[in-house]
């Protein structure tokens, strides 16, 4: 019992241990960024980027949770934008998606209900 230390607040860093950074916090901050910024390309970018983005968040997430003390609030914050971003642009591609997914199935609707009009206009109109 004389070894032990003196009472401390759990929450407290221990002495002389250096406070360090989630390890993929920087990478899902630039992943959450691009999933956002990638959207816009057809979603696919916008979709990958964000899904990985969030799995790399939540094992941090996991690290941070089973030790909050050690890492710095810098990276924590960090991971937290990243996490927000991603779910946005993740979000945004899903639904930018489904758009273009309709819009060629109702472009394919339109030409296989009436496919011959649409070629014989365009080719009686030239003949002129």
């Amino acid at each position: 019992m004389e070894n032990q230390p003196p009472y401390q607040n759990p929450y407290q860093q221990p002495f002389n241990q250096p406070l360090i950074s989630l390890p993929n916090a920087t990478a899902v901050l630039v992943l959450g960024i691009i999933s956002l910024v990638g959207c816009f390309c057809y979603g696919i970018v916008g979709l990958v980027c964000g899904i990985i983005a969030l799995v790399l968040a939540g094992k941090d997430l996991k690290l941070y949770k089973a030790d909050p003390a050690a890492y710095t609030p810098g990276s924590y914050s960090n991971l937290k934008a990243g996490r927000v971003c991603a779910i946005i642009g993740l979000s945004v591609s899903a639904v930018y998606i489904l758009i273009i997914v309709f819009y060629i199935i109702f472009v394919g609707t339109m030409i296989l209900s009436h496919p011959g009009e649409i070629f014989q206009h365009h080719y009686s109109s030239a003949t002129l």
